[in-house]
């Protein structure tokens, strides 16, 4: 384990794994047989908005075959969930902002009891200076676990192009988690922290809080991978 600097996430934590313990693996061949689409293109069909004193009623629609998300100001960060709960997987999709605000693509997921707030991982979605677009944050939990920073990383946070579609790439199984944007490798984490490790949960598109935002999910596809996780949650 190392500890992560404040200027990660403006907070000091404990990250487990930070570094593959793996070798470097190529991106997923999006084109071989086993996807499953998860947008029927007319409707929110298999989705819903989380609900919750701590979800923000952000509006989501759909848009000739796109899921439109937009930012309501003064509401909290608004999630649309999916029905489904899934354990070892390579999700893709295409992502591109009419307004930029900020974003990302939750995976493996839970929400809290008593509030309605939506917790796990979640690949960054940044079109800010920043950059950390396909950079893993443990929403609503630890913070960031693997943002892109240094110069290791600059290839990474270049991958993002902030005026066109983008292809985010999600690869889950066992403890590992790993993000591609455009084909680029972006992070790849290994969660070995015995208390928040999360091996199941619900895959969910984020809109921000804040003044403004507006951004558009295409081509939503999910691959079952043989599951290297245990049923049983460490949490």
């Amino acid at each position: 384990r190392i500890w992560a600097p404040k200027e990660a996430g403006g907070r000091s934590h404990k990250l487990f794994a930070a570094k593959p313990l793996e070798p470097v693996e190529q991106k997923p061949e999006l084109d071989k047989a086993g996807f499953e689409p998860m947008f029927d293109g007319q409707t929110l069909n298999g989705w819903h908005v989380a609900k919750g004193k701590a979800s923000g009623k952000m509006k989501y629609a759909v848009d000739d075959e796109v899921i439109v998300g937009t930012c309501v100001p003064g509401q909290p960060n608004g999630f649309l969930r999916t029905d489904r709960l899934y354990k070892d997987f390579i999700f893709t999709c295409e992502v591109k902002f009419d307004v930029p605000g900020n974003s990302g693509i939750q995976f493996r997921s839970e929400q809290r009891e008593e509030n309605g707030r939506v917790y796990g991982y979640q690949c960054e979605i940044d079109p800010s200076d920043r950059r950390y677009s396909a950079g893993i944050y443990d929403e609503a939990r630890r913070g960031w676990l693997f943002p892109l920073w240094g110069s290791a990383y600059e290839k990474a946070r270049k991958a993002f192009n902030h005026d066109q579609w983008n292809r985010f790439t999600i690869k889950a199984r066992g403890h590992r988690l790993q993000t591609w944007v455009n084909g680029i490798p972006c992070a790849d984490y290994t969660d070995t922290d015995p208390e928040h490790f999360t091996p199941e949960g619900f895959i969910a598109l984020q809109v921000h809080g804040g003044k403004q935002g507006q951004i558009r999910w295409r081509k939503l596809r999910i691959k079952a991978l043989e599951s290297k996780t245990d049923s049983t949650k460490t949490h």
